[in-house]
């Protein structure tokens, strides 16, 4: 989304706010509050909120449908729920849950290329729901314990999740590789009676189909999966706005690590004294990178050029979520154990406002309506 057509949409807030404070506005800043089992709806050009639905249990992570007009929540339990909730943004309700079946403990979300991405730490997978035909159309294993956040690159054909537990990055790559069966492509009709496929066989091989075909069918999509160590509790991470690297925020060591796309090694640990670090964010424009943590007061915001620390700002007793706006004018933090959500300038790294929304406020995410 452009600045100007972003600025466009918080002024059509305003004005529609002043219409209807509880219509949901074509912008909306989604706020979960955990204790509360909550999901807020709020204006982001007034900060008021214009709205309030059950989020399911234990809700930790949310992220708005492409379109803006559905939320999805993980329904985390430790890794033992199976649910992700589903919201109705335009009227303000819950839909049915989407059911995961055995696979438990939803937590990191993303939406890209029409399709809901999850993780579920319970079942050390990975996974997407399609909405179109409402169905889990695909899982992968990571085998690593304690899989959390989710990356998925714009072309679909990378993905990124942090191990916790594991203290790893799996970097998952797209590949088409041989396939494997009779041969038969998809639209080709089953074998018939009256050959066996064996070459002695007088009446043929089976189905008539010519000899020396070959066993292997068309080709299938191979996912590789390189693991990465990096730091103890490596939990919220972000990609680079060029592609080009992998920040990693390690909760327990209180280092980030930085991993270069295109070698997969961690390239540089910063020892950036942030333990129990919780999310990272980088600013659309690449320059800085903004770190929160649940054991301290600051949020963290370093030069992501020179690796050096610009500032600390004091938001409150702790933070979790980071949400920056698409324009880059505004970042949003939030600040669970002293229920609200930090609004901080970006320009001048200070703290403006706070947003009271319920209990424990954890996952932030962006609702932009077309």
């Amino acid at each position: 989304m452009t600045i100007r057509r972003f600025l466009a949409l918080v002024l059509f807030c305003s004005g529609a706010a002043l219409l209807n404070a509880r219509e949901t506005p074509p912008a909306a800043l989604l706020v979960l509050a955990k204790t509360d089992q909550a999901l807020f709806i709020v204006n982001p050009a007034t900060l008021t909120i214009v709205g309030q639905v059950r989020s399911g249990p234990d809700p930790h992570e949310v992220i708005a449908s492409a379109d803006g007009k559905f939320a999805y929540i993980s329904n985390y339990g430790g890794g033992s729920y199976n649910t992700i909730t589903v919201i109705d943004l335009v009227n303000q309700k819950a839909l049915p849950v989407i059911d995961l079946g055995p696979v438990r403990g939803p937590h990191g979300l993303t939406f890209v290329g029409g399709k809901l991405w999850f993780t579920a730490e319970g079942s050390k997978v990975i996974g997407s729901y399609d909405p179109a035909t409402k169905t889990i159309d695909w899982i992968l294993g990571t085998g690593q314990d304690r899989t959390h956040m989710i990356y998925v690159f714009p072309d679909l054909n990378r993905m990124v999740t942090s191990n916790v537990s594991s203290a790893t990055m799996t970097l998952i790559e797209k590949s088409n590789g041989p396939g494997r069966g009779s041969g038969r492509g998809p639209s080709e009709p089953p074998p018939q009676p009256g050959g066996t496929g064996m070459p002695n066989d007088p009446r043929g091989p089976v189905g008539g189909a010519p000899m020396g075909a070959g066993p292997m069918g068309p080709p299938r999509t191979n996912w590789t999966e390189t693991v990465i160590p990096v730091g103890k509790g490596a939990e919220g991470f972000d990609v680079s706005p060029d592609g080009k690297e992998i920040w990693v925020a390690n909760a327990q060591d209180g280092t980030i690590s930085i991993i270069d796309v295109a070698s997969k090694k961690v390239v540089q640990t910063l020892d950036a004294n942030l333990r129990g670090a919780n999310r990272l964010k980088f600013t659309p424009d690449g320059k800085l990178v903004f770190v929160s943590t649940l054991s301290g007061p600051d949020l963290t915001v370093i030069d992501a050029a020179t690796r050096k620390n610009v500032k600390r700002v004091k938001i409150g007793r702790g933070a979790a979520g980071i949400l920056i706006q698409p324009d880059g004018l505004l970042a949003y933090v939030a600040c669970t154990p002293d229920d609200y959500v930090a609004v901080i300038d970006v320009k001048s790294l200070e703290m403006t406002g706070k947003l009271a929304v319920g209990k424990q406020p954890d996952g932030l995410a962006w609702a932009l309506r077309n």
